[in-house]
């Protein structure tokens, strides 16, 4: 694998050469020259490149409202629970989170529950809030997918912002009394 260095770079095949980006930085290596797949490998192949569309969908679904940069591990990180999950197993990315070190249950006491007519309901929580953090935004963003024809047939968002100065204040003078 040779590093590129010049002022030129690229990603893809040219020619016998691939080009590609690892960590920020440019690698070129040679194609081989004859690529020989077994059944199993094909079967592989077949299946991860129908995750990865999964999970590209549900990328651009959730891409205008979800204010994280996607980087190559989100990426990866989504379409391995998605090959974990199994085919047509949605219920399998059930917890997935595209922030790794922060989840819901990190800010959220009690757990958020569905109603059996899939209204999300929000229990009351006790909120601490993390010193020098003044507000906190809770958004939540709904879609829905229709991986059969690879469309998103809607999306919604709605975001909600909670003062933690006065919700802290307030925590303390009932606490006070």
């Amino acid at each position: 694998m040779g590093k590129m260095t010049s002022s030129i770079t690229f990603t893809g095949k040219v020619g016998g050469l691939i080009g590609y980006k690892r960590n920020g930085k440019y690698f070129l290596r040679s194609a081989p020259e004859k690529v020989r797949q077994s059944k199993a490998t094909k079967r592989a192949a077949k299946r991860f490149g129908a995750a990865s569309r999964k999970g590209a969908l549900i990328r651009s679904a959730l891409s205008t409202e979800l204010d994280i940069l996607c980087d190559g591990a989100h990426v990866n990180q989504l379409n391995k629970t998605i090959l974990k999950a199994g085919r047509d197993n949605h219920a399998g990315l059930t917890g997935f989170r595209f922030n790794k070190h922060k989840g819901v249950r990190d800010f959220f006491s009690a757990e958020l529950e569905f109603t059996p007519n899939g209204i999300l309901h929000i229990p009351a929580q006790q909120i601490c809030a993390k010193e020098g953090a003044v507000r906190m935004e809770v958004k939540l963003i709904g879609t829905r997918i229709d991986f059969a024809t690879g469309k998103v047939t809607g999306s919604d968002a709605s975001a909600m912002y909670i003062d933690l100065e006065g919700l802290l204040l307030r925590l303390r003078a009932q606490t006070w009394q």
